[in-house]
């Protein structure tokens, strides 16, 4: 699978699609403060890690999957529920590539250059994201 843009794609989900992910999404980060006002910004920057608009980004692609296979005449497929489960992997392998950003944030931010840590942890999680998806793909292959 290439990893591509297609702003094709923007067309296919309707506007209470995308009022869903902004809501689900709001709705994480806004418990991710109140667990980072009552426990501390360590605990709650983990809780703003999660993926916000994974489930209902999951969600929608298998519906939109399943409405193609529709229209094509094909009743039943499991592609949908394949596709979500491929974006469930890259979000799991991006979410590792968050934490080893984060790890290396928590631990230079307060003794270096603001910029230039985060300039190193983006690098990080962008070679690490790259690397564990090829990874991921080399040993699909075996």
């Amino acid at each position: 699978m290439v990893i591509r843009f297609d702003p094709q794609s923007l067309k296919q989900s309707a506007w209470h699609e995308y009022l869903t992910r902004f809501v689900l999404g709001g709705a994480v980060s806004v418990i991710a403060g109140l667990i980072a006002e009552h426990y501390g910004p360590a605990i709650g920057g983990l809780f703003l890690a999660f993926p916000a608009i994974f489930p209902a980004s999951a969600t929608l692609i298998e519906k939109h999957q399943r409405e193609r296979k529709q229209r094509a005449g094909i009743e039943h497929s499991i592609r949908g529920r394949l596709a979500a489960a491929l974006d469930a992997r890259g979000t799991a392998l991006g979410t590792m590539a968050l934490a080893a950003f984060a790890l290396v944030a928590w631990q230079l931010l307060p003794h270096y250059n603001a910029a230039w840590i985060l300039i190193g942890a983006l690098l990080l999680w962008l070679v690490l994201s790259v690397a564990l998806w090829r990874l991921r793909k080399l040993l699909a292959h075996h």
